[in-house]
């Protein structure tokens, strides 16, 4: 199967510091977080979670790319998305 993002929702975790966001892999839900500081222009965690939200918004092609990419690295039960991710 082929991973496919048709839900356009995502939330801001607070313990994670990091937005999640769902892919799906035929009837399989796949978790991904993408953590702040990638987000953030500056490399840093501390932005508000408004702020992640409209970045992650901004930047959702790439970022699903980039999710891609990952899922297709191998099944894990849930993704990590940092800066170096995006190099």
């Amino acid at each position: 199967m082929t991973l496919i993002f048709p839900n356009r929702s995502r939330s801001y975790d607070d313990a994670r510091h990091a937005v999640r966001f769902l892919g799906y892999d035929g009837m399989f839900e796949v978790p991904f977080f993408i953590e702040a500081a990638a987000l953030g222009k500056s490399g840093s965690s501390e932005i508000a979670a408004s702020e992640c939200l409209m970045a992650f918004d901004a930047a959702r092609v790439t970022i699903l790319d980039v999710a891609r990419v990952a899922y297709s690295r191998g099944r894990r039960a849930l993704y990590v998305l940092n800066a170096n991710d995006f190099q």
